[in-house]
């Protein structure tokens, strides 16, 4: 092999091969000093400063959102990202389409509001609790409900496969989001339940730490995330991640050699779950709020394009796409600003409301169809699936 030719294999090697080797003394300092970052981006003096030169506008183009608040988008694609992660266990791991995985946010963020409001019927009408507990109490139950209630559908329905499954799964999030909006007795309907409690804390001076401030929450997720995806690596590289990765190539070939493909399809199920409901918790004591209009199909099919458009089956590409799809939005506001955009334009006496504001969902939707007709294994793909895609591609080449 030539001296050139090993030249050109190593710089197709991508960002994560060169990161791997660097000394693993580099490879933690540059991980802290990155997390150091993140938990800085909220920082409006911090953020502010980030952006490129442009040549034309206003010579700068901005990175954070100057149409929205930068520490709110930012707990947004927090509790997206954690979502992204839960979903990609499901999906991206054991291959399990589930186009309802919302629903399991909606079961954590409702037991907490009903365990944590003084509004809540359980306390205002029924007298089953005396008075509202804590949300830091509260947030481990919502997690076992949550995972209870994906041990409850997984149970009769992984037998399933494919569409079927989708379709079930896709059915328990619009029952969810039905009963909480006609039903009276507890949920209260659309009226929702108001006065969700908030995680303790307070600073030096004895205010509270989270209250009407995003960034704080940005904090907590941005913890609860790392833990999360800790526990998430540690299951991939375990004997419980081999199976899902087993099963999702081919769950027939994986039951043949001995593997329990229904336990561990009911652990994935479980698992992805129980960080939906988490998500839910974290969301619902920022929200303050709680009703079922948050629980709409579109969210559930926002989660399931972070997946794919990060890369299914990896970690970063579920916390790539799941920041992608919040940011991104958001962050198209500010274009117009920046390059002097028109607001409206008119067309045949006709005006017409052009401003990226409004075009921000048709910019993004355009995005996303342009990457995954040109990357279907995503931004930041996992590595087999990666290679999985490009054998199919080189099976359907057309033969010359």
């Amino acid at each position: 092999m030539t001296t050139e030719t090993v030249k050109k294999q190593r710089w197709k090697l991508n960002l994560r091969d060169r990161f791997q080797d660097l000394p693993k003394p580099a490879r933690i300092a540059a991980m802290v000093v990155f997390v150091v970052l993140l938990y800085l981006l909220p920082t409006k003096a911090f953020y502010e400063n980030l952006g490129f030169p442009i040549p034309i506008g206003s010579g700068y183009l901005p990175f954070y959102t100057t149409g929205s608040d930068m520490a709110g988008v930012l707990f947004q694609c927090g509790y997206y990202i954690l979502l992204a992660l839960g979903l990609n266990v499901v999906l991206g791991y054991a291959g399990l389409l589930d186009l309802g995985f919302f629903g399991f946010f909606a079961v954590g963020a409702y037991t907490v509001a009903l365990l944590t409001s003084p509004e809540s019927k359980l306390i205002t009408e029924y007298n089953w609790l005396e008075s509202p507990w804590p949300w830091l109490v509260t947030v481990p139950i919502a997690i076992a409900l949550a995972m209870l209630s994906g041990v409850l559908l997984g149970w009769p329905t992984l037998r399933l496969r494919g569409d079927y499954l989708a379709i079930v799964t896709l059915g328990f999030a619009e029952i969810i989001r039905i009963v909480a909006k006609n039903q009276d007795w507890i949920l209260n309907g659309d009226r929702g339940i108001p006065s969700v409690g908030h995680p303790p804390g307070t600073w030096p001076d004895g205010e509270a730490i989270f209250d009407l401030e995003f960034t704080p929450y940005y904090w907590l997720v941005l913890t609860v995330i790392i833990a999360v995806i800790f526990l998430i690596r540690n299951l991939a590289n375990s004997r419980v991640g081999r199976a899902w990765v087993a099963i999702r190539e081919d769950e027939d070939a994986a039951e043949l050699m001995g593997v329990p493909t229904f336990k561990f399809k009911l652990w994935a199920f479980a698992i992805g779950a129980a960080i939906g409901g988490l998500s839910g918790s974290l969301w619902a004591g920022q929200a303050n709020f709680v009703n079922s209009n948050t629980f709409s199909l579109e969210n559930s099919i926002l989660v399931l394009a972070a997946v794919l458009l990060g890369g299914a089956g990896s970690i970063g590409g579920a916390i790539l796409g799941g920041f992608i799809v919040i940011y991104l939005p958001e962050w198209l506001r500010s274009v117009g600003d920046v390059f002097g955009w028109p607001t409206q334009v008119e067309i045949a006496g006709i005006h017409i409301d052009v401003s990226p504001t409004s075009l921000r969902f048709v910019i993004f939707g355009a995005l996303l169809i342009v990457v995954m007709i040109y990357r279907p294994q995503g931004l930041w793909p996992n590595r087999r699936r990666a290679a999985e895609l490009k054998d199919r591609q080189k099976e359907v080449a057309p033969v010359e």
